[in-house]
């Protein structure tokens, strides 16, 4: 199984973190959640649990709970701006079947 970051999402997590002043990654999962079953659920990491995957990517940690791995699992995290005032992290995931309509929610 596998989830990474694009070089300028691991640049991105990497700012974050240093602005922030602590933290180890980034945390990704997902949780059942909106009209379409799931959203993704990002955090910073300061912690990893015996219940956790760590992924490093382009020098940043990435860490997955084993829960939502299976959704997630060939997931790419890119940092994109999508206009001038608008800038986000955004999921290229392979396992998405779904999406509703406002884009926050999707089935796997």
């Amino acid at each position: 199984m596998r989830v990474e970051l694009t070089e300028n999402a691991a640049s991105r997590v990497s700012a974050m973190l240093k602005q922030r002043g602590s933290g180890i990654g980034l945390r990704l999962g997902t949780r059942k959640s909106g009209c379409s079953g799931f959203e993704y659920v990002v955090d910073y990491a300061d912690e990893v649990s015996d219940r956790d995957e760590v992924f490093e990517c382009h020098g940043v940690k990435l860490v997955v709970d084993r829960g939502s791995l299976p959704y997630l699992n060939g997931t790419t995290v890119d940092y994109v701006k999508m206009n001038a005032l608008n800038e986000g992290f955004e999921f290229n995931n392979p396992n998405v079947r779904n999406m509703c309509g406002c884009g926050e929610s999707f089935s796997v």
